[in-house]
């Protein structure tokens, strides 16, 4: 059960990843009309959504290799790339998707002087952090995912 649990996680997660990122909301915003604000409200909740399967996924995927690799799990590949995709999950979860929400919006507003504020650029780093985790995941099926 742990190999086909660790499988389907992989699936899940990695694969969400490429699947909505390159085909769900390119499609979701070609076909909805993004001033109604329809098309961005859906677009974060399946990032949301997405971010939760990720953090799911890579505990378990982390706590699977630790498992079966004992310390030497810290030596490997495979593990700093579950990390580091885990690390951009979080950071996109609990950090910058408040700030897009609007949520925390006086913390928006206090980082205009750092980043020079605004939706756009929290969402340019929501979007470099997105992609950095999609090439870490496949790099991780790519090379590194053997056990």
């Amino acid at each position: 059960m742990g190999n086909g649990l660790k499988n389907v996680l992989t699936v899940l997660w990695i694969g969400g990843l490429w699947i909505v990122g390159l085909l769900v909301l390119p499609l979701l915003f070609l076909t909805l009309d993004a001033s109604h604000g329809f098309a961005p409200v859906l677009a974060a909740k399946i990032l949301h959504a997405m971010g939760w399967v990720g953090i799911v996924a890579g505990v378990y995927l982390l706590i699977y290799r630790i498992w079966f690799d004992g310390l030497r799990a810290f030596q490997t590949g495979a593990f700093w790339l579950l990390i580091g995709m885990l690390v951009c999950t979080l950071l996109n979860q609990f950090a910058i998707f408040p700030i897009l929400a609007g949520v925390k919006s006086k913390l928006s507003e206090s980082a205009v002087g750092v980043f020079g504020g605004g939706f756009a650029n929290w969402h340019t780093i929501s979007t470099a952090i997105y992609a950095v985790q999609a090439l870490f995941g496949l790099v991780y099926v790519w090379k590194m995912d053997n056990k």
